[in-house]
């Protein structure tokens, strides 16, 4: 799985060129101060420039398994989807509501009109013109098997129930820092399905993807020193059960002067500032689809309620902007601001390029099987007003990638290209996206794989994101902390 897009993209390799934070967009978008895409952001950006020298002279060394992606199931065991449910409802603090109904609600968006009445959005309530349902103005499949979680209780015999939810990764994007220190990063907490390790038909994964804020948001980057000291500190602790409760706290207590990475202003909820969401890897029936929600407490006058609101795919515009076949209102817009960003994908580094989408041009779901978010066939081999755009700014910026090389790299930003399309696919410009194995098909740490470690059983990660992405993530923890240039100035640091 977004591990998120679900899940997560993330090495050995070190950026070419610096990259300013800003992207442009066309004349009618105003740029962000951060790149606003869930796995190509902040720290992840900036340019590594690790000499043999001052590799040899680290004084902060990290263990990927311990620091930043943990699986152990001894670890595990600290953390419950009931705790989680449990805290966001206590967050939101509104009468009434319980774990259960919040549970109920959130799958019942995956249910025609009116579903079980509970008062939410329903998957077919923001039908295309065409009176099919859509979300953001995009096809958005309704209903979905999912919505069957809508009818069940996952918090009862959570030890056994199939609808039960089991933990399976801790992920640590501080990565994902933004360059300014506005935020400390981003914190997953990764849950599958019981009945999906077992039934091909039963599967569905969610991430909680907590974007944590800086308290301290005047000392930048500096602000963010104890949050990335924690996770280094874990490669140290030997014991698992100490390390346990150290994540346990960090994600329901929160460091000294940091909120709980856990908290509904953290998941879609905080305003003014960036925020995170959580993601979905649905399997319950074809095609496999990843979506995206918003934990949102909403009120009207003096009635207030938490919901998870669906959100358009942050990272992945819909597939329909790329068709040289099908019409869409938005093709226009979307095609200037891809070709605005021409330059920026062209960066020959897996670690470089980026793309940025506004939200209307992003789908409401990505889909990592069949043809509707595959970006290079939608654009299809022959001539199109969009094919000849991008030739066009390609030749322009004297580049000798194709239209179809742009389409693979905007692909592999999204979560159906992260996931399963982009799998070893040629991007031009000597890059390739990692592969992975067949085992690992449409997720990066999965549910149904263990291996042995060094504290008894844990779950598994791709070959992609143990191979290539880990090692990339610890270089810019690693650069972080012992005060690679563009990072911080090591000297005024206190190390503890």
């Amino acid at each position: 799985m977004r591990v998120s897009c679900l899940l997560a993209v993330a090495g050995a390799a070190v950026l070419s060129a610096c990259l300013d934070p800003e992207v442009l967009l066309s004349e009618s978008e105003s740029a962000p101060a951060e790149v606003s895409h869930p796995e190509r952001r902040g720290l992840g950006l900036l340019p590594l420039e690790v000499s043999a020298q001052a590799e040899a002279a680290k004084t902060y060394v990290v263990d990927a398994r311990r620091s930043l992606v943990v699986t152990d199931e001894v670890i595990l065991a600290r953390f419950t989807f009931a705790e989680v449910m449990d805290r966001l409802v206590e967050q939101a603090n509104l009468a009434k509501l319980t774990p259960l109904r919040l549970y109920q609600e959130w799958w019942d968006t995956q249910r025609r009109s009116p579903g079980l009445g509970l008062g939410g959005l329903h998957c077919d309530e923001q039908p295309l013109a065409d009176g099919t349902p859509g979300l953001n103005g995009f096809a958005y499949a309704c209903p979905r098997a999912e919505g069957n979680q809508a009818l069940e209780d996952p918090f009862a015999s959570p030890d056994t129930s199939l609808a039960a939810y089991v933990p399976i990764a801790i992920v640590n994007r501080f990565d994902l820092a933004a360059s300014d220190g506005s935020d400390c990063g981003e914190y997953r907490l990764i849950f599958a399905r019981r009945s999906g390790m077992t039934q091909d038909t039963s599967r569905n994964l969610i991430s909680f993807e907590s974007v944590l804020p800086n308290p301290q948001p005047k000392k930048g980057l500096k602000g963010c020193q104890d949050v990335a000291l924690f996770w280094a500190n874990l490669s140290k602790e030997a014991d698992p059960l100490e390390r346990a409760d150290d994540l346990h706290d960090f994600y329901f207590k929160g460091l000294t002067g940091f909120p709980p990475a856990l908290h509904i202003d953290n998941l879609g909820n905080g305003v003014n500032r960036p925020t995170g969401q959580v993601r979905t890897n649905q399997f319950m029936q074809a095609l496999w689809t990843l979506r995206e929600f918003r934990v949102r407490k909403a009120c009207v006058g003096k009635t207030c309620q938490l919901r998870f609101e669906p959100a358009p795919v942050n990272g992945s515009p819909a597939g329909v902007l790329f068709s040289s076949k099908m019409g869409h209102a938005l093709q226009e817009d979307f095609a200037q601001q891809l070709t605005s960003q021409v330059g920026r994908l062209s960066t020959n580094d897996v670690f470089g390029f980026t793309f940025v989408t506004a939200e209307r041009f992003r789908g409401g779901q990505s889909r990592s099987s069949g043809t509707d978010d595959l970006y290079t066939y939608q654009l299809g081999k022959g001539e199109s007003p969009l094919r000849t755009r991008l030739q066009d700014a390609l030749n322009t910026a004297g580049s000798a990638l194709t239209p179809t090389h742009l389409a693979a790299r905007v692909q592999a930003l999204s979560c159906a290209g992260c996931h399963q399309f982009s799998t070893g696919v040629n991007m031009g410009g000597g890059v390739t996206w990692p592969r992975k194995s067949s085992a690992f098909e449409f997720v990066h740490v999965s549910e149904r794989i263990h291996e042995i470690g060094p504290h008894g059983r844990r779950y598994a990660l791709s070959e992609a994101l143990e191979g290539v992405f880990l090692p990339r993530r610890k270089l810019v923890l690693e650069a972080y902390l012992n005060g690679a240039p563009g990072f911080t100035d090591a000297p005024e640091w206190d190390t503890h």
